[in-house]
């Protein structure tokens, strides 16, 4: 049942862009590439025929999905891939476009931020019969499907988890040796070279900190990573305002301007990247997606690790968004596309994603391969995130509301913290009680 909480902007501009469809009065405006609306049951056909595939990063990962496709067609000569590249900023409208108005792929890129709110849509095919069934089961990374599954919000797996993109911590490896620092592997190191590195005067500081958007889930992460808390809920309320991580961010939210830049309250991930390449700060937190840019900028002098651990080795992390591939429900093609799936899940396919685009591999086989090992920060990711010492707090991507209550309601607010206008505790205590609000709404619906 869908919930009665809807993610306002994007319900806004669905029904904009659904209307604009009808005005339109053809399908080519609304952009019908694929097979049908949500409420179509589909069939799973022949095993043959033209399937869509909709790429909801087009136009950055383009080419290697083409050699997958070439690749897939040459084994599957009876099975056409029609691709079609979507912008990652306009994928979710346009998904939510083709609910209402018709024109759904048969498969599509869906990660783990977006995926609530296009199962509870019933636009989805669960997996589950069909991974365990396949040549993908056991193959596939365990703390993936969990992540997966949780997003999902019934209990169900509605794509086959692909790559996910782990937090880092990038450290200077000429300014970390300068200062006979050890690597900031543990929280306990991190802030002793924080402190260290930095040299107000000479404008050297030892980490520089996200203010701006995308803040919040860096500073869960920092949170939940000290306090060592292992689950976002205790029974129906959120953990977020525990004493525990309420110390953990005012710990955390105190590095500004004492051994962070001041203009760190406005950066968003592009501007700190940017600062952090082109100056003498020793530590920023991110995740692999920036390497090219630090290899760019820095030719060598940087290190990536996980986030740092507790003193006695447990690491505790928020889960990063998942990445996968979902079976639309309308697909008239099901049993085709399924195939298509699987073949871009299996060791090979995943590897060579994976390895274009820097991130952790889902399949099990491509995880260990050997570019995986050459590179540093990609196989320690690899290896946190599989792990048995790491506890993953799964975030409750299923609620309607996570993404404007973890983004743009409260961004503002953490700002207000770092400027010290607005304690620790006053907003978690805000957070916390907007997601159990939340939390409570969703499950009356479920």
């Amino acid at each position: 049942m869908k919930s009665s909480i809807r993610i306002r902007t994007s319900r806004r501009a669905a029904s904009a862009a659904a209307l604009a469809c009808v005005l339109a009065l053809t399908a080519g405006a609304c952009g019908d590439d694929g097979s049908g609306s949500a409420g179509d049951k589909g069939d799973e056909g022949s095993g043959k025929g033209t399937i869509t595939f909709w790429d909801n990063n087009g136009g950055v990962r383009t080419d290697v999905w083409k050699q997958i496709i070439a690749d897939f067609e040459k084994k599957y000569p009876d099975i056409e891939v029609k691709y079609v590249g979507v912008p990652a900023a306009s994928v979710q409208s346009k998904y939510d476009t083709a609910i209402q108005g018709g024109g759904l792929p048969d498969v599509g890129g869906v990660g783990t931020a977006m995926l609530a709110e296009v199962a509870a849509q019933g636009a989805l095919e669960p997996l589950d019969d069909r991974i365990s069934g396949s040549s993908l089961n056991g193959r596939l990374n365990a703390k993936f499907l969990e992540s997966v599954k949780a997003a999902g919000g019934a209990g169900r797996t509605y794509t086959v988890p692909t790559s996910a993109n782990n937090g880092t911590l990038w450290y200077r490896t000429d300014l970390f040796a300068a200062a006979r620092l050890d690597p900031p592997t543990t929280w306990t190191k991190f802030y002793a070279a924080a402190g260290k590195l930095t040299d107000r005067d000479r404008n050297r500081f030892g980490y520089t900190i996200r203010g701006g958007e995308g803040s919040i889930a860096q500073a869960l992460d920092a949170m939940y990573g000290q306090s060592g808390i292992t689950s976002f809920w205790k029974g129906d309320r959120t953990t977020v305002n525990d004493p525990r991580n309420v110390a953990a961010l005012e710990k955390y939210a105190g590095l500004y301007k004492k051994d962070t830049p001041s203009a760190d309250v406005n950066n968003d991930f592009t501007k700190m990247v940017a600062q952090w390449d082109s100056g003498s700060i020793g530590m920023l937190s991110h995740n692999l997606g920036s390497y090219a840019d630090h290899e760019k900028a820095l030719k060598g002098r940087f290190k990536g690790v996980p986030n740092p651990t507790l003193d006695d080795g447990t690491r505790v992390q928020v889960s990063n968004p998942v990445d996968g591939l979902a079976l639309f429900r309308s697909s008239r093609h099901k049993a085709a596309a399924w195939k298509f799936i699987e073949f871009a899940a299996s060791h090979e396919s995943n590897s060579r994603w994976n390895r274009v685009a820097g991130q952790v591999p889902a399949n099990l086989e491509a995880a260990r391969d050997a570019w995986v090992r050459a590179s540093e920060p990609t196989r320690l990711a690899a290896e946190a995130l599989s792990g048995a010492g790491t506890k993953v707090v799964q975030l409750p991507y299923y609620l309607p509301d996570w993404n404007t209550l973890s983004k743009a309601d409260n961004e503002s607010n953490f700002q207000k913290v770092l400027l010290g206008r607005l304690s620790a505790k006053e907003f978690l205590d805000t957070l916390a009680d907007q997601l159990d609000k939340a939390q409570a709404d969703w499950k009356k619906n479920h």
